[in-house]
């Protein structure tokens, strides 16, 4: 791979990207030869959802969700936090160690048994976003018999 002194702008971008996504593969790579991960189902699936939606918001390309990060975050899917609640849910996911999101976190939260608020939201958005509960096209024609 060519040294990123050489590139500029959008390529030094695209190398950076390419070097994250590489990270991200890495710990997938780690999770899915873990033995306490083996019974979970469509695992190779999950981890390059959860890589996407990682990647998605690592808005300062540092490999970590940060405060302001995880806050565009929530105001993107539709569900605004303040300063302090954005704060509550790192610490939930990390434990209290971090005021960031690494990747390994975010994973741990997401296959973990504990019902985050982070992971709630994640969830219901990927749901929100499948298949429509609408009907498409126009109502049925209904008579006043059919009425309850």
């Amino acid at each position: 791979m060519p040294s990123n002194k050489s590139a500029q702008g959008g390529k030094a971008f695209g190398l950076l990207k390419a070097q994250q996504r590489e990270k991200l593969e890495e710990i997938n790579k780690e999770y899915m030869e873990d033995q306490k991960y083996r019974d979970e189902d469509d695992l190779p699936d999950k981890l390059e959802g959860f890589k996407n939606k990682y990647s998605e918001f690592d808005l300062n390309d540092q490999g970590e969700i940060d405060i302001m990060g995880l806050k565009q975050m929530m105001e993107k899917l539709g569900v605004p936090k303040t300063h302090l609640e954005v704060k509550k849910m790192i610490q939930e996911v990390t434990g209290g160690t971090s005021n960031t999101i690494n990747y390994r976190d975010f994973v741990r939260m997401m296959l973990g048994k504990r019902s985050a608020v982070l992971k709630l939201v994640l969830v219901f958005e990927d749901k929100a976003n499948g298949a429509s509960c609408k009907p498409d096209g126009p109502p049925p024609k209904r008579d006043i018999a059919s009425l309850p």
